[in-house]
């Protein structure tokens, strides 16, 4: 099995993965978005973060992932 890589994007996705998590979390027990609800930012702010942290959610499922074949 090769080694797993680590950079900057890797990390910034994993944190921004965690970040929308605890906000789907926040959605499901309390009802308030951490962008719209909580901090107040705009819908088109929001949806922009939102878009971004579905990007990160993606590149960490790709990052997590077991590197096969060679």
């Amino acid at each position: 099995m090769g080694a797993i890589r680590s950079g900057f994007f890797d990390r910034l996705a994993l944190i921004l993965s965690v970040t929308g998590a605890i906000d789907w979390g926040l959605v499901g027990i309390l009802g308030k978005e951490l962008f719209r609800g909580i901090i107040g930012l705009s819908a088109a702010v929001a949806t922009i973060i939102y878009v971004i942290i579905g990007v990160a959610g993606v590149w960490s499922l790709i990052f997590i992932l077991p590197r096969t074949g060679k």
